[in-house]
């Protein structure tokens, strides 16, 4: 396809979204050194949005001369087949749309954490269309709260759609990789701590959204203040993280007692693992946010916000050491 060909598909795009508002991401897959030594040797009247080591730098399109390289750069890529029109479609819009819904194709450049699809609630073929999108757009997907159904139902039609896709499944979590994807590599470690083996499942959110940014993943499970020596126990391995998520249900005290501990920050993650008054994660948020500990909470069961949070403090680390 001819680039004037391509630049009349993509006009009605640049008419109904606000230039200031369309970024055109540079590859996912660039280091950030080379992001921040490109970023130096511009003037300081560059458009160009810089990321400071959270995510790949943007792009604004518009009428300046290296906006209109950049989107001719674009249409290059789609014209010789090395973009699809999909994906282009997401660098445009930063997002993209089918009949599941839309993925926000654009959200790690712009927040530093990738869009995770909720399978709760959805049917079938919508976790299979999104999956499918998120892969398209960004060579990878991640999934929470999957059903074994659900599951079995996306491994089965990505071996068909994606054969050479990678699933890995942490409880109802669940990372897919493309070949093409570069994953990163942080200089940090992200402690994940839980009080009891039920709490496993939803530290597990923490997990793999820590272990997908490239950071260094550190289990310390079941280790409850009901046995305060196993806590102690722990205390050089809680010292050694950059970073702690901690999960208890019930009464919640495990982050509180961690974060009297120790000198790093610390997530606390409330799980509905308790039972009778105060059942359901009630009594594990109201005794985290009554802290006498410097202590962040999440809500009940939020295991992907936390480890969302660890990943942007892991990230700001790494970037300190580099």
């Amino acid at each position: 396809m001819e680039i004037r060909g391509l630049q009349r598909l993509i006009r009605p795009f640049r008419r109904s979204i606000p230039p200031e508002s369309i970024c055109l991401m540079s590859s996912p897959h660039r280091s950030h050194a080379s992001q921040g030594e490109k970023a130096r040797s511009r003037a300081p009247s560059s458009p160009l949005a810089v990321d400071h080591g959270i995510g790949p730098q943007c792009r604004r399109i518009g009428v300046h001369p290296a906006r209109n390289a950049g989107m001719r750069e674009l249409l290059e890529a789609v014209a010789d087949g090395s973009l699809s029109p999909t994906q282009a479609e997401a660098k445009l819009k930063g997002y993209v749309t089918d009949d599941a819904g839309r993925f926000d194709a654009a959200r790690e450049q712009r927040r530093g954490i990738p869009e995770a699809i909720l399978a709760e609630g959805k049917s079938i073929q919508q976790v299979i269309s999104l999956t499918e999108l998120a892969l398209e757009t960004t060579d990878r997907a991640l999934l929470t709260r999957v059903s074994d159904e659900q599951f079995a139902a996306l491994e089965s039609a990505l071996s068909e759609s994606v054969p050479e896709a990678t699933l890995e499944r942490r409880y109802s979590t669940i990372r897919v990789v493309s070949p093409e994807y570069d994953s990163p590599s942080l200089d940090a470690t992200v402690g994940i701590v839980t009080a009891g083996s039920v709490d496993a499942p939803v530290a597990d959110e923490a997990h793999v959204v820590c272990a997908d940014a490239g950071a260094t993943v550190e289990r310390i499970d079941d280790v409850g203040v009901a046995a305060l020596d196993r806590t102690l126990d722990q205390v050089d391995r809680f010292r050694a993280a950059d970073v702690l998520v901690v999960a208890a249900g019930r009464e919640g005290a495990l982050p509180t007692v961690v974060a009297g501990l120790v000198d790093t920050p610390v997530i606390g993650l409330p799980v509905s693992s308790g039972y009778g008054f105060g059942g359901d994660g009630e009594a594990a948020l109201a005794g985290m946010l009554q802290s006498c500990t410097v202590l962040s909470v999440v809500n009940v069961d939020a295991g992907f916000v936390a480890g969302g949070q660890a990943t942007l403090i892991a990230r700001a680390i790494d970037a300190g050491r580099r």
